[in-house]
């Protein structure tokens, strides 16, 4: 009998877990992860920038913020059908979902956000799970884009409550939770996590945890991103994450939240091919593939699919879940 799904753990338990000796906590995980998951299934995601640059936030570790200096050219939104090649080319590769990024504060009501809604349409169509991240959305509009088709909204915690500051000032930990509740009551999935690596605290990680394992609902899909310092963020000069920290990490996430998507994002480009699959073996379950993650380095199609072979990994299908509910009723 596997053990319930858990939305009330306490700092200290998670404490317990993070801190526990690292091969006893990837065994666990695992024995987690086998329980209410086929372990041989990834999630295969592609991210998209639809829109580039400019953005008016101070991310310290954003490359398309305005105020740095870090070589990524200004790109207006694409037009829908360059949109479509991409997405048919990444199903193509063998992408189930297909994520757009658009380098915006917050979605104003305006003609770029109509576009966007005939995108959403338009990959939905293709029958890939569509995924937007558009920066702060308000209730009516995270109902317009689920009206369109959209299957998952991503809005990244990134750090603790306590540590936020440090890392960003043009927005609150509060208004990142307020467009998660509007998503939610949109009835569109979430899809959220946070960046080891910013300078954080161990126990800034644990909180982290804490808040996405104690929401309502958790999160469909949690990303755990490792920093890429990217020439001209505050965070260039930081030291390279730990390939430890990304497995402890990924294995506390799979303990607390074990049916949820656990997404091994960020940073792979560092990570050999050895190193990622301590990651699958520690709970996560769901990558990004395709050349780049919006404006940042990733491993190629053709790398994936050699470590896939390799490690005996398939690609999970798209609506999985609506799938298995749809054969459950008939």
């Amino acid at each position: 009998m596997r053990i319930p799904v858990r939305n009330n753990w306490t700092l200290e338990e998670i404490h317990d877990i993070y801190n526990m000796p690292l091969l006893e906590l990837v065994y666990q995980a695992a024995t987690i992860h086998r329980e209410y998951n086929d372990t041989a299934e990834v999630q295969v995601c592609t991210l998209l920038s639809i829109k580039t640059g400019g953005c008016s936030e101070d991310c310290a570790y954003c490359p398309q913020a305005a105020r740095y200096s870090t070589g990524v050219n200004v790109q207006a939104l694409m037009k829908k059908e360059e949109v479509l090649k991409y997405a048919q080319k990444a199903k193509d590769a063998g992408s189930t979902r297909f994520c757009m990024g658009a380098a915006w504060r917050e979605v104003r009501d305006n003609r770029d956000f109509d576009r966007v809604l005939d995108m959403v349409k338009g990959v939905n169509e293709m029958g890939m799970e569509v995924c937007c991240t558009l920066g702060m959305l308000t209730q009516e509009q995270a109902h317009k884009l689920a009206d369109a088709g959209l299957y998952a909204y991503n809005h990244n915690l990134d750090t603790s409550k306590e540590y936020y500051d440090e890392i960003i000032t043009t927005r609150t930990y509060n208004d990142r939770l307020n467009t998660l509740d509007n998503v939610r009551k949109a009835g569109v999935t979430v899809c959220c996590g946070g960046i080891i690596g910013l300078g954080e605290t161990h126990e800034d990680r644990i909180k982290m945890l804490h808040t996405l394992s104690t929401m309502p609902q958790h999160p469909e899909s949690v990303p755990i991103n490792a920093l890429v310092r990217i020439e001209g963020t505050p965070l260039q000069d930081n030291p390279k994450v730990d390939i430890w920290d990304m497995v402890r990490m990924i294995a506390t996430a799979r303990i607390l939240m074990p049916a949820t998507m656990v997404r091994l994002s960020a940073g792979r480009t560092e990570m050999s091919v050895a190193e990622q699959a301590w990651c699958f073996m520690a709970g996560a379950n769901s990558i990004f593939a395709g050349d780049k993650l919006l404006t940042t380095p990733n491993p190629s199609f053709d790398e994936d699919n050699q470590m896939f072979q390799l490690l005996g990994l398939k690609p999970r299908v798209a609506f999985k879940e609506e799938k298995k509910l749809e054969a459950e009723l008939v």
